[in-house]
């Protein structure tokens, strides 16, 4: 009773972020009422490995106690407090400190918002201001990639390049442009390494000198191209379009909103990858999902040229709840667990991730199983030879996730066909199992499918 009532005053009032309205009203909602571990329980009492991580955030895996506690404790003292003007929180200002001794090279200023949306949002802002301050307020124009993901706020959506978030909304903007993503599996010029590197080089020098050299304020890149696919570009991609934007003055912007926080392995993909962009966004694995906050990490080059540009004038850019103490106090506890041994036990569980999703390689629908760390794509074809997509007909991002949950399992099966993989660091031996044994099942209904096997044919 509860249940079904639930789903009607849902269906009566809330609006579901990036779903299909009508869509929504005749399925209904799916209630998660509870979640331990790696495990959550809808209000029917089925029980779900999350291989998601809820939206790639809670990397610490649910019910930590400890994160409740450091929660109540802040909430108890001090439940809020402005960031605003020269006002601030302990909590708040200790987690800079910690965060910051942690980034990659000079990314010693953080800035810190609700969420990655935001974040980037913010980004743009701090982009425009800096040119402004360095007297070359042409620089207006930004460059992002396909099937990259940037949030979806009014102009971030713009840094986005998936058709969902453009349409119906006017956007990308006409001072928002695109290189193609590296994408290994379906890249022009195949597979290699150094070949993708090229041609992406080539891409965005060619971006760059079509705009106007003088013209073009920053580019962004996500280390995993995440929503997108899980796309995961070649070692030494990333550093190559760094140093590249580098020689052209362009502000590099790396977005790691995904895969920061162990998702990849270590706490930031960047410094996996070498690199030390001009600020960083993260969010997500920032307090494990459990309550919201993003943030905004600024070299100190950047940071001086804003300082120096505003001099006593405020720079007006802020939100209500930027640096707010009880998620900067979530945050910092949940940093002691990763360095405490979710780290460490993540990189095994990612491991072992690895080995049995590989192990389904040889399964008729797979086409490539993809990833790095706990974060993995794996990608569903009709034809290994030619990589023919399953046909939109198959509706694959529907019936895959509803045959994963039946078979309980929670997973981000994309509209291309692409099945993406995200569960919490705490995973167990016998969670990272069961993930690999019901997508086993999944593929194997799938493959029963009598649109999937004539598209086979």
């Amino acid at each position: 009773m509860l249940a079904n009532s639930l789903i009607e005053l849902d269906r009566a009032h809330l609006i579901h972020p990036v779903a299909s309205y009508r869509g929504h009203e005749r399925l209904g909602v799916r209630v998660l009422k509870s979640a331990s571990g790696a495990t959550v329980t809808d209000a029917s009492g089925h029980q779900l490995v999350d291989g998601f991580a809820g939206l790639w955030c809670v990397n610490a895996g649910y019910g930590h106690d400890s994160i409740v506690e450091a929660a109540a404790r802040q909430m108890r003292e001090l439940p809020y407090a402005t960031g605003y003007f020269d006002l601030g929180s302990e909590a708040a200002i200790r987690l800079a400190s910690e965060l910051a001794d942690r980034a990659p090279g000079d990314l010693n200023r953080l800035y810190f918002t609700l969420g990655g949306s935001d974040a980037v949002d913010s980004t743009i802002r701090f982009v425009r201001y800096y040119w402004h301050a360095k007297g070359q307020p042409q620089r207006d124009q930004f460059i992002s990639i396909e099937q990259g993901y940037h949030g979806s706020s009014t102009v971030g959506a713009g840094l986005t390049a998936l058709p969902a978030f453009h349409a119906g909304f006017g956007l990308p903007f006409d001072f928002q442009h695109k290189i193609p993503s590296p994408y290994p599996y379906r890249n022009p010029v195949g597979e290699n390494g150094d070949a993708i590197i090229a041609s992406s080089l080539a891409a965005l020098k060619a971006k760059i000198e079509a705009i106007g050299p003088d013209r073009v304020a920053a580019f962004y890149a996500e280390p995993i191209q995440g929503s997108g696919g899980v796309i995961v570009p070649p070692k030494g991609w990333i550093k190559a379009m760094r140093e590249l934007c580098k020689s052209y003055g362009i502000l590099f912007i790396a977005d790691e909103v995904i895969t920061g926080f162990g998702r990849t392995g270590p706490l930031f993909a960047s410094s996996e990858e070498e690199i030390v962009p001009d600020m960083m966004t993260v969010a997500k694995g920032l307090t494990s999902g459990y309550v919201p906050m993003g943030a905004v990490f600024m070299s100190e080059a950047v940071y001086q040229v804003i300082a120096e540009g505003a001099g006593e004038a405020a720079v007006g850019h802020g939100y209500t709840y930027s640096a707010h103490p009880v998620s900067a106090a979530v945050a910092l506890e949940v940093l002691k667990l990763y360095e405490g041994g979710l780290l460490e036990n993540g990189r095994k569980a990612g491991a072992r991730l690895k080995a049995g999703l590989e192990s389904l390689s040889d399964h008729p629908l797979v086409g490539e199983v993809r990833g790095r760390g706990l974060l993995y794509g794996v990608e569903l074809v009709t034809d290994k030879a030619k990589k023919t997509p399953l046909p939109a007909a198959c509706q694959p991002a529907r019936r895959i996730f509803d045959r994963a949950w039946e078979n309980g399992l929670v997973i981000r099966a994309f509209a291309q066909g692409v099945l993406g993989y995200a569960p919490p660091l705490c995973c167990t031996d016998a969670d990272i199992d069961a993930i690999v044994e019901r997508t086993l099942k999944t593929l194997n209904q799938t493959l029963e499918d009598p649109d999937v096997r004539k598209a086979m044919m």
